[in-house]
């Protein structure tokens, strides 16, 4: 379910353009394919999630090539990557992850990591761009009418 928003008298070549993200009470998308990025420690963590996980050493088969890189990305919605290993990543995967939008968000040891993937999957984010319009997931057709009422309202007190 998405919620999509129209802007009447707003020019975004004069105006001010912005982009931001809330945290919806609910899981908004339970089906968000994630893929992590970690050290040996996460990895074992994310064992029973039901996330993908890769090593570094297995970007390395790569070879910084374009097409494999982003063959690979693309199955995903979000990468994320442990606080360590986010450095490495350009050297190891080259451009091509910046370049189609995918760079991974960075997670840390301080936070659980199951958590962290139910902020994701509950995260909305707005932005304007040239056009007009926005739009984001705010629930799915399973929730109960309650937690879309909830979700809805946030999303559209945050605008």
């Amino acid at each position: 379910i998405e919620l999509q928003v129209g802007l009447k008298d707003y020019d975004p070549s004069k105006d001010k353009r912005f982009a931001g993200s809330i945290r919806l009470p609910n899981v908004s998308r339970p089906r968000m394919k994630i893929c992590l990025i970690g050290d040996a420690a996460h990895l074992k963590e994310a064992e029973g999630l039901g996330i993908d996980m890769i090593a570094i050493d297995d970007l390395k088969k790569f070879n910084k090539e374009k097409k494999p890189i982003k063959r690979w990305a693309k199955k995903y919605n979000l990468l994320i990557a442990t606080d360590s290993l986010v450095k490495k990543l350009p050297a190891v995967t080259g451009p091509w992850l910046t370049r189609i939008g995918r760079f991974p968000q960075v997670v840390t040891h301080n936070e659980p990591l199951k958590s962290k993937i139910e902020d994701f999957r509950a995260q909305c984010k707005f932005q304007l761009k040239k056009v007009v319009c926005l739009n984001t997931a705010v629930g799915h057709e399973d929730m109960p009418e309650e937690e879309i009422k909830a979700n809805f309202l946030i999303a559209i007190n945050s605008l």
